[in-house]
């Protein structure tokens, strides 16, 4: 079956082209670079994995509570809307949502992807492109790992947000070599870390509580990276050209805020685009969710030293200015920790049901040799 018989809406485009401007740099220097940067290089090496082997396929999916978060969490419920809706309404609401919230997960990695190939393509310096080649597998990795959980346990794509589709191709478009770092490894990176992370966390589903606990280990080491290479670079930079960029940094960020929420799920259910922007502006949760969207932006924009006066405001505006002072690196290693942490359990359990096994041979056999 095609992909795109899945699509609650047929994308605009069959194929999306964007015309990227740049130069391809090419480094002639092959000694040693930054020690800390290669080591990051050699650990994305390491921590290499397959999707097909880690992650336990055979787990069952309901379709329609694919991910088992609470309802509260849906844009309608309490509305007049979700009163007049059956069951079966319900059911379908869940089903769209969670397909929603994946599709972008799985259009954001293929940028993700792209962005990470622009960059082994266009940064100066050989040690970023060794490292950001290990990053373009990790996320055509993710890409596949999320296409195949809407494909085979949910049945239902979304096309991408608009609003993600802007950034995605402003980011492309822009010549410098540092954007694809600040618009995907910062902005749409991090947003999509505090989502993997707040699903992570209240999903009771196995499966996609796998697939998230493991792509944001990888993404641990991306946001690493990023911060390493833009904090040097900007670092050089003249107060004109670190205005630019945040400038960019604002808008994205408002963009993001403001757009990504889930409204062409609620018009696919009869709900006008203007309630549908009402509901979503007015939900507890949602506001919640917004909030939380920028606890891996702001320390991160800090830390690479975008931190001008102008947005300073815009994050007070946001009300995540306080944001600025978390604790990037523990938030990193608690999602190493978490992965990990899943990793033993399964092999634990993995281990017990052979000794299980092993055991029932030996009993099964011990009693044939007696008869």
């Amino acid at each position: 079956m095609s992909t795109h018989e899945l699509y609650t809406t047929a994308p605009t485009e069959a194929l999306w082209e964007v015309t990227a401007s740049g130069a391809a740099r090419f480094s002639w220097e092959y000694d040693d670079g930054r020690d800390r940067l290669l080591a990051l290089y050699q650990k994305g090496k390491d921590k290499q994995w397959d999707a097909v082997r880690r992650i336990d396929w055979d787990l069952e999916v309901d379709p329609y509570d694919p991910l088992g978060v609470p309802d509260e969490a849906l844009t309608v419920y309490g509305t007049r809307y979700w009163d007049k809706m059956d069951e079966q309404n319900k059911k379908d609401l869940r089903r769209h949502y969670a397909s929603w919230q994946f599709s972008q997960f799985l259009h954001g990695e293929q940028g993700a992807m792209v962005c990470a190939a622009r960059i082994v393509e266009s940064v100066p310096d050989l040690d970023a492109k060794f490292y950001s080649a290990t990053q373009t597998m990790d996320e055509a990795r993710h890409a596949e790992i999320y296409a195949r959980f809407l494909q085979e346990k949910v049945g239902m794509l979304y096309p991408i947000n608009d609003s993600l589709q802007g950034l995605l191709g402003d980011t492309l478009r822009d010549s410098r070599w540092d954007m694809p770092y600040l618009g995907m490894q910062v902005l749409i990176e991090g947003l999509a870390l505090a989502a993997f992370g707040m699903l992570r966390d209240t999903t009771d589903k196995p499966l996609p509580k796998q697939i998230l606990a493991y792509i944001m280990q990888d993404e641990a080491r991306h946001v690493a990276f990023g911060r390493m290479a833009l904090r040097d670079y900007y670092q050089q930079l003249s107060e004109g050209e670190l205005r630019e960029r945040e400038e960019f940094v604002i808008e994205g960020c408002y963009l993001m805020r403001d757009r990504l929420r889930g409204v062409e799920v609620l018009e696919n259910f009869g709900i006008p685009r203007k309630d549908a922007e009402e509901l979503s502006e007015n939900s507890e949760y949602l506001h919640l969710f917004r909030k939380l969207l920028f606890s891996r932006i702001v320390p991160c924009v800090k830390d690479i030293g975008l931190w001008g006066p102008r947005l300073q405001q815009a994050y007070v505006d946001m009300g995540v200015f306080d944001m600025g002072d978390s604790n990037l690196d523990l938030l990193m290693a608690e999602d190493e920790e978490i992965a990990e942490k899943l990793d033993a359990e399964r092999f634990a359990a993995e281990e017990s049901a052979r000794v299980a096994e092993v055991a029932d041979a030996i009993t099964l056999g011990s009693g044939t040799e007696t008869g």
